[in-house]
């Protein structure tokens, strides 16, 4: 069970509630009550729009300005709890590596190691666990995006393609994870054949990791019964069904906002999966 800490004014979900180092850092130490077992922290949201380092814009968020709302929180946490697993949630080498250096054990990527040439190296250096994500071009293109016709089998085929790149800049095959990307860079419609067949992607011989907590395309069904999408705050009952589904299809972790029911859902999921054979 990986717990969310935003440390963003912008993320999608809870931009701005722990924007500062002790409402972050207590957040965290409340997830880790509620049964996580990993913080995933992040400094920049890569929510749809936003601007990336990639885009070079002058909008991104500087790798200073990253490191300076993810440390305090990153090494608070640690200090409190120094038996806490922490993963880095960041595409940029340099981020990643002071935060593997302040304490942090796992790198979730995004980008799958597309949007910094210097993140795989810097992984295969560090000896640190890492997530590869897939996603199609940046935030601010994916609402242009054409659409995929089979989107599985295109994930599967560019995730193993990331791999590739990994294991040939040294990042060992042990210490990878493989994420779908729900949302990112596919359309509303197309995460949920991409959940429906989530167990395809075992094929490739790596744990997975699901992320649908609040993601849009749930606010999208939700909101069909009164015409308009269902905010993020009103996800909850939606996105606790996409992880038990995502657990039935085989994910390994899942990535929650809400960690305490997340929690008692996925241990009725488990014992689903234990039983079935």
């Amino acid at each position: 069970m990986m717990g969310v800490v935003n440390v963003t004014p912008d993320s999608f979900s809870d931009g701005g509630q722990f924007l500062e180092p002790q409402p972050a850092i207590a957040h965290g130490l409340r997830l880790l009550d509620e049964g996580a077992d990993i913080l995933d922290i992040g400094g920049e949201s890569t929510r749809p729009g936003a601007a990336i380092a990639k885009d070079d814009d002058g909008r991104a968020v500087s790798e200073a300005e990253e490191l300076r709302r993810v440390l305090p929180v990153l090494e608070g946490i640690l200090r409190a709890r120094p038996d806490a697993v922490v993963s880095i949630d960041t595409y940029k080498a340099n981020v990643a590596r002071a935060a593997v250096a302040s304490g942090a054990e796992i790198v979730n990527d995004v980008s799958g190691f597309q949007w910094d040439p210097h993140m795989a190296a810097a992984c295969a250096a560090l000896q640190c666990g890492v997530v590869l994500m897939h996603t199609r071009g940046t935030p601010q293109q994916w609402r242009t995006l054409p659409p995929l016709t089979n989107v599985a089998a295109t994930v599967e085929h560019d995730l193993a393609n990331r791999v590739q790149v990994a294991l040939e800049r040294g990042v060992e095959r042990r210490r990878i994870v493989l994420d779908p990307g729900f949302g990112f860079g596919k359309s509303f419609d197309e995460n949920y054949p991409l959940l429906a067949h989530l167990d395809q992607l075992h094929r490739l011989g790596f744990p997975l990791l699901a992320g649908t907590s609040r993601k849009g395309f749930i606010g999208r069904t939700l909101g069909k019964r009164r015409g308009s999408d269902a905010p993020p705050e009103e996800r909850l009952y939606g996105s606790v069904a996409a992880m038990v589904v995502s657990i039935l299809r085989g994910a390994h972790i899942v990535r929650v906002h809400d960690v305490n029911p997340a929690v008692e859902a996925a241990a009725v999921a488990d014992e689903v999966v234990r039983n079935s054979g």
